[in-house]
């Protein structure tokens, strides 16, 4: 049989466990409460963020359809603008082949205009109390300082609408406005896009193409080109105008239906100089620089057949001894370089090279120039 040890139970140690269980009891209690205290105290500090975020949230969900039906307008009211584009681009066109620049005008503030109001509208709806008066006194207010700041771009939009409805150039022109040549690629309302001919873009702003001269190379279907052409003071004068005017009539790039023109315009020092004209009938620039490129390989050809010369200037030199005396023709030559030999000619001990001052300059108006022996070649003087 088993055996089990007594208990002895004792009425001390019953009494000390109940006042520990109290003990342990009354602390929670306190730490409860005080833990209780606390919360209710962060909840008031705080109970009016908490406040405005809950009336936020629950005005969020209540407007959110609204905000829904304010961007699904806003689309709409994009969408339209592209598609009034679209039917301004497609009647238009055919109409007004001439006035490019107003379709691109109209499209642009037609769609713009559309965008805005339709941005109004999307504002009315998603923002209670909005009005567009609101808006346009906000913008009052603030207008002479917008405008201050936005002075250079307020002046580039209106010359760019002036450019556009008043059309002095198009785009495909050709145009020159200072320095910058090229085509036209662009007209927007801020700047102008040329393309140079070398294959390089240039962004002009409008105000400066608006208050500047524009030469517009392409305005008009035929293009003149002129050039001066020097002839020999002893060649005959009439006979080269013939010869000119006959090589170039024979041009395939020239307009026989404008006259051709040759003029005398300078009687030069050692040329006749001629002024030739002729009209093309194309205005581009590749058109202007292919017929230039004609008529002068042909007018060299026939000039040179018909005997005709193109002088060059030339320089006449005298070489002199340390007492004025002319050296002889033949010590020159005997100092010149060989022929293929790139050396210089050796220096003569007893010479110096100088102007000669007594000359009439009547006799001989070709310039002159000091040289020395040293490098000196002769040139052959054109007739």
């Amino acid at each position: 049989m088993p055996q089990f040890l007594p208990v002895i139970e004792t009425p001390d140690v019953v009494e000390n466990l109940g006042d520990a269980t109290r003990r342990v009891g009354e602390v929670t209690k306190t730490f409860g409460n005080a833990t209780k205290e606390v919360v209710v105290d962060k909840a008031v500090q705080y109970k009016d963020v908490y406040t405005t975020l809950n009336e936020f949230n629950q005005a969020f969900w209540e407007r959110l359809p609204y905000l829904i039906i304010a961007v699904v307008i806003f689309v709409v009211f994009w969408l339209g603008a592209k598609l009034f584009k679209i039917i301004v681009r497609k009647t238009l066109s055919s109409r007004a082949a001439h006035k490019q620049n107003l379709i691109l005008v109209l499209n642009r503030i037609g769609s713009s205009v559309i965008v805005f109001v339709g941005f109004l509208i999307a504002m009315v709806i998603a923002i209670p109390g909005f009005t567009p008066g609101q808006l346009i006194s906000t913008l009052g207010i603030g207008s002479v300082a917008i405008g201050f700041a936005f002075k250079d771009t307020f002046q580039n939009l209106l010359s760019g609408i002036m450019i556009l409805l008043s059309e002095p150039f198009q785009i495909g022109d050709q145009i020159i406005n200072g320095s910058f040549e090229g085509i036209v690629e662009d007209i927007q309302i801020r700047a102008t896009y040329l393309r140079t001919y070398d294959g390089r873009r240039i962004v002009i702003p409008n105000s400066q193409l608006f208050t500047t001269p524009v030469t517009v190379n392409t305005a008009f279907s035929n293009r003149r080109i002129q050039t001066r052409l020097g002839i020999g003071c002893d060649d005959d004068v009439a006979m080269a105008k013939q010869v000119i005017l006959n090589t170039i009539r024979q041009c395939p790039s020239v307009d026989l239906d404008r006259p051709v023109t040759v003029v005398l315009t300078e009687l030069g020092d050692y040329t006749n100089n001629l002024m030739v004209r002729w009209w093309i009938k194309d205005n581009a620039q590749v058109d202007v620089t292919s017929s230039t490129d004609e008529v002068l390989s042909a007018l060299k050809l026939a000039i040179s057949h018909a005997g005709i010369n193109l002088p060059y200037p030339t320089s006449q030199v005298r070489v002199m001894d340390s007492e004025g005396n002319d050296l002889p023709t033949q010590r020159l030559l005997a100092t010149k370089p060989q022929p293929g030999h790139f050396g210089t000619a050796p220096v003569l001990p007893t010479a110096k090279s100088q102007t000669d001052c007594t000359r009439d300059p009547i006799e001989d108006s070709k310039p002159e120039r000091e040289t020395s022996l040293q490098g000196l070649e002769k040139k052959p003087e054109s007739p």
